[in-house]
């Protein structure tokens, strides 16, 4: 039974839904890192082999993510979230039982990244449109589930792990999606006036088929911009994030203490994705975007000169602030330019374009490294990228408010 609750006030439970649902599913695929070593031990498998399966995690979901996106403008958010839900329990379950590396790599790295793919674009898109003004802070406390991910699967998997296998623990998380994301998708409904915030964009006119409109936003110059500003983007703190950690105990730093590194740059994610969604509504989206970009590549070309833990904390709160506080900007400028009509594929889309980027660093840092045996190439390629993000997202159109209306009109 869904939750009766003021109109006004429904948009945060969908927020709040949106949030766990971010949390669950980023959060079981990148357990996959605690699950590394015991499944070596106890099956022999390759941790190449093994790791391969976050490879796939991320070309699946970006590319499974234009597809929700589009079903989710088409028969709404609850229905493709509340089956993203049923195959991310069973692709957890089923991982729990593989039998072989090839087996593991199909179900965890397709499956579950596929499923994980169903909850950020309709998620984002249907949390957007509940709200007039607090727009940009409601899509950003919806990533934040993305965020605290770390900070509360991974030790979950940690705990799961010191009283059972790892087949037990990856089937209990299964169980555990199941129970809470099932009943949480049930809580999703469309805005009461999601169909008159999709309003004339430039490249949907009045009068317009939904598909006109969707191949028209594809092929306009402001979603290649963005696209191009997003893979850029991602592409430049991929590589810092997955590295930072070995770069660390490569200075020599112990390996627990260069863990809680990344602690600090989700810590510091958190407060990025407040204060600039919050900024978003305030001076704008892209002007904060701009900002957020230049502060991650500032910060992702300073990692070079950290020796000492004080430093990598400090680099990496900075970091960790910026690209997890520009990340949720993308969404609220797909809003502005396309609409809600089309703001799930769209979104989507863009995100399909953005896995390209996150699954490119790890691969690209891990062969500088084996090539220099240093990962002074990475940051400095990462501070070279982020500049690249930094000059296309000058590029995007402007965002023009008109009486408080998130369907703005756009000029270059």
């Amino acid at each position: 039974m869904i939750v009766k609750a003021d109109a006004r006030n429904y948009g945060w439970v969908v927020v709040a839904v949106g949030a766990l649902m971010g949390c669950m599913a980023v959060g079981a695929m990148f357990s996959l890192a605690v699950f590394l070593q015991p499944m070596t031990r106890d099956t022999g498998w390759s941790r190449a082999a093994i790791s391969s399966a976050m490879t796939l995690n991320f070309l699946s979901m970006g590319a499974a993510g234009f597809m929700w996106g589009a079903l989710s403008d088409r028969y709404g958010p609850r229905l493709v979230v509340l089956a993203g839900a049923v195959l991310l329990g069973a692709g957890m379950v089923l991982a729990s039982r593989a039998t072989s590396e090839t087996e593991f790599q199909m179900i965890y790295g397709v499956l579950i990244g596929v499923s994980a793919g169903s909850f950020f674009a309709p998620m984002i898109s249907a949390a957007s449109a509940w709200f007039d003004r607090q727009q940009g802070l409601a899509v950003s406390l919806v990533s934040v589930g993305v965020g605290i991910a770390p900070m509360t699967m991974s030790p979950l998997a940690a705990w799961l792990l010191s009283v059972s296998d790892w087949r037990t623990a990856q089937m209990t998380i299964g169980l555990l999606v199941w129970a809470l994301l099932i009943p949480a998708s049930l809580l999703v409904r469309k805005a009461p006036n999601a169909a008159a915030a999709s309003v004339a964009t430039p490249v949907a006119g009045r009068g317009e088929s939904q598909a006109s409109s969707v191949g028209q936003a594809l092929r306009s110059p402001a979603f290649m911009l963005l696209s191009a500003t997003f893979f850029a983007c991602c592409a430049a703190h991929s590589g810092p994030i997955f590295h930072t950690v070995s770069y660390a105990v490569g200075c020599g730093l112990p390996t627990m203490a260069a863990v809680t590194i990344y602690s600090v740059e989700g810590m510091g994610g958190l407060a990025g994705r407040v204060v600039m969604g919050m900024a978003a509504d305030r001076i704008g989206p892209k002007a904060t975007l701009i900002a957020g970009l230049v502060l991650q590549a500032l910060g992702a070309g300073s990692f070079v000169l950290a020796q000492r833990l004080p430093e990598f904390y400090t680099i990496a709160a900075i970091f960790g602030f910026a690209y997890g506080g520009t990340m949720p900007i993308y969404a609220v400028l797909i809003r502005h330019y396309f609409g809600q009509r089309i703001m799930g594929t769209v979104l989507g889309a863009a995100a399909m374009v953005s896995s390209l980027g996150m699954a490119l660093g790890p691969a690209v840092g891990g062969w500088i490294f084996d090539t220099f045996g240093s990962y002074t190439g990475l940051y400095l390629g990462s501070l070279a990228i982020g500049l690249v993000a930094v000059v296309t997202a000058l590029g995007l159109p402007r965002v023009r408010n008109r009486q408080g209306s998130l369907g703005a009109s756009c000029a270059d």
